[in-house]
């Protein structure tokens, strides 16, 4: 091995050993801060969708593909609607479902946090035209008043529809038994209303839920319009009033024929506390991404936003809606900009920590390289006291010179600590001459 190499190994190994304690402090509060801010996400989630073909299932399925491109695999939950959506979250069940506003109200013992109003969902009062003829002449019907006596299907147990539909009874002074109210699950309802097994269905859905593109194309079928609108909105803070425009549904065939007037709640996703942030950051920019665009009821980035939210905002959701996609995250990878926005902090405080301890790495280094050469020194101490009070023969302490000067021949140090190497043999070759005199 070359000279110059072996010299270089030779001070990095001392280098290293030096710096070990170092690099092991650094290490193990690395290790602590990582442990203690667990800043990778889990890579499975639950979320709480609703029915089959309901727009929450299709909504359930365009969020799992959209985080599976970062490697999480969304786990979906069927259910009956937002009611029991939110019964799964409040009992561990799930990680995250979609909620309709005035589903429930929130209680002090409550944890869940929102991520923000993600779309309004109309309330679609589909009823037949013959069985509204039953009511009104003209067959058009525009207040719940006028329910009185038909056949209405108000959502299936688990929905937040039922719910929804006995506040707006009771603010309108309906008695239930006024009507004949039944509660089937969504496709067996409209197979009821289409067959004429029941007058008339509310739906609480998206636009997209394929149930209410259908019903909204079907002849006979009509849409009720809320001319009090306004008024429910404020009665019912949850509420917002919204109108279907014309020709929205199928410009071609002039689909609804005229604005039809209807009152919406807001639909948020709700977190349980134990959701890692990263996948609520996950989530809210995925939120961003499909409900930024125009809708029916909504122009260009109106959602998600942070109004009509009955629960706390999450934090994790209120960065994205104010900030979008983070700065790092926009250049790194997801796994290495979450590490290090989540570590940052940490870094900084392990950083301020050791850099006062780094100082002492030279003088560990000098001493460690030093003490080689120093240590046979106190050997030559005790050649040169022997020699002063006479204590051997002369042949003894030249013997002991000599194998003294051999191991020091054997000492191998840097070449920026040669000096000490050759002060050390030039002291030995001093004290020779000294006996050699003597």
């Amino acid at each position: 091995m070359p000279a110059v190499l072996r010299h270089t190994l030779l001070s990095l190994r001392d280098l290293w050993a030096s710096a070990a304690p170092f690099v092991l402090l650094a290490l193990l509060l690395l290790t602590l801060a990582y442990w203690w801010l667990d800043p990778m996400p889990p890579k499975r989630i639950t979320l709480a969708t609703g029915p089959a073909q309901s727009a929450y299932d299709e909504l359930g399925k365009r969020y799992a593909q959209s985080l599976a491109g970062y490697g999480i695999q969304v786990t979906l939950r069927p259910s009956q609607g937002a009611a029991d959506n939110l019964a799964l979250l409040r009992a561990g069940e799930v990680d995250i479902g979609f909620v309709q506003g005035g589903t429930a109200t929130p209680t002090e013992d409550d944890e869940l946090e929102s991520l923000g109003s993600l779309f309004v969902e109309p309330v679609w009062l589909f009823y037949r035209a013959d069985a509204a003829r039953k009511v009104k002449r003209q067959g058009t019907l525009a207040a719940l008043g006028e329910l009185k006596g038909l056949r209405l299907n108000v959502g299936a147990e688990g929905s937040g529809v039922p719910r929804l539909m006995e506040r707006l009874f009771e603010a309108n002074r309906i008695a239930p038994n006024s009507m004949q109210l039944s509660r089937l699950d969504q496709t067996p309802a409209v197979m009821a209303l289409l067959a004429g097994e029941i007058d008339a269905l509310v739906l609480a859905s998206a636009p997209e839920s394929l149930m209410v593109q259908m019903l909204l194309q079907t002849p006979d079928v009509r849409l009720m319009d809320f001319s009090q609108s306004e008024a429910y909105a404020r009665r019912f803070a949850f509420l917002t009033p919204v109108t279907l425009p014309r020709g929205v549904v199928d410009l071609a065939r002039d689909i609804p024929a005229q604005d039809v007037r209807l009152i919406a709640t807001t639909t948020t996703l709700l977190a349980t506390p134990d959701v890692h942030p990263a996948l609520l950051q996950l989530f809210s920019q995925a939120a961003l991404k499909l409900h930024g665009p125009a809708g029916w009821f909504n122009r260009a980035r109106e959602f998600p936003n942070a109004g009509q939210t009955e629960f706390p905002l999450a934090q994790e959701a209120e960065r994205a809606l104010k900030n979008g996609v983070p700065l790092l995250q926009r250049y790194l990878s997801f796994t290495l900009a979450n590490l290090l926005e989540r570590m940052w902090l940490a870094l900084g405080i392990i950083i301020a920590i050791l850099l006062p301890l780094s100082r002492i790495v030279p003088p560990l280094y000098e001493f460690r390289i030093r003490s080689r050469v120093f240590r046979w020194y106190g050997q030559l101490r005790q050649i040169e006291e022997r020699m002063q009070s006479g204590n051997g023969t002369r042949e003894e302490l030249l013997q002991a010179l000599n194998q003294l000067e051999v191991r020091a021949t054997r000492v191998k140090v840097p070449l920026s600590y040669t000096d000490e190497l050759y002060a050390l043999r030039n002291y030995i070759e001093m004290v020779r001459s000294r006996l050699q005199r003597g």
